[in-house]
């Protein structure tokens, strides 16, 4: 941080859009670095030996950028860093939600957007549990439901002993639902100890976590959604 000022990376190749935005984020406490193009944006995640700076406490991605695809940055900058990624994107669809979300995308906001949701996503994102294994994770350090088997100290997931690779949220949201198999947590529950807010927008991103967690797992039928109240974990037999 610069003065407790948290570093974002803005990746928006409109440069009026980005001056508009950057303005915003500067206002509610950001220092904001612009990058115009995928390449850009990869070069100012790399270290500098030049001089010590502090790393980005988040990264905003617009998927519609000039050289490369806005889902190959994302891919590349999960592969470089664990820092936060919000993609800004036109495409409101779950199926491309989910595909960002595989790629390492913690979350996303849809254009045209309002300002306060954009900084309270932020904010979610930004907010780090202390414990090791995140604000989602039970006491115990091995649980086995079935063929599934989640290791919390290692934050990995295995199916039948096949690894299936999660990104932070979706395993902090399989933990939270694995403490209490077949007890409903509520949608307001799941949203404040996993995404560290009660901010009732982020309800979507939610749903697009729990059907990503589906196919990623290739059961289903594992997260059970209770109409109205929220999502439980249906133990296997």
């Amino acid at each position: 941080m610069e003065g407790g000022r948290v570093r974002l990376l803005l990746v928006e190749d409109d440069n009026h859009v980005a001056a508009a935005v950057s303005a915003i984020l500067t206002r509610h406490g950001f220092t904001v670095v612009h990058a115009r193009s995928g390449d850009e944006a990869l070069r100012a995640l790399l270290p500098s030996p030049e001089k010590e700076q502090d790393p980005f406490g988040v990264v905003l991605l617009d998927l519609g950028l000039p050289d490369q695809d806005g889902y190959e940055v994302c891919g590349k900058i999960r592969k470089r860093t664990t820092t936060p990624v919000i993609m800004v994107t036109a495409r409101s669809d779950v199926r491309s939600r989910i595909h960002g979300l595989n790629l390492g995308a913690d979350d996303y906001i849809v254009k045209p957007y309002d300002t306060g949701e954009l900084i309270a996503r932020i904010h979610a994102v930004i907010r780090r549990p202390g414990a090791a294994t995140g604000g989602a994770a039970p006491a115990e350090t091995d649980l086995h439901l079935g063929a599934v088997h989640i290791d919390l100290p290692t934050r990995t997931v295995s199916v039948d002993g096949t690894a299936v690779s999660l990104t932070r949220k979706e395993f902090d949201l399989l933990a939270l639902l694995a403490q209490r198999p077949g007890v409903v947590f509520r949608r307001e529950q799941i949203i404040s100890e996993v995404w560290r807010t009660s901010w009732e927008g982020t309800g979507r991103t939610l749903e697009v976590h729990v059907a990503s967690l589906r196919a990623k797992l290739r059961m289903p039928a594992l997260i059970e959604t209770v109409r109205g109240v929220g999502y439980r974990l249906v133990a296997p037999a």
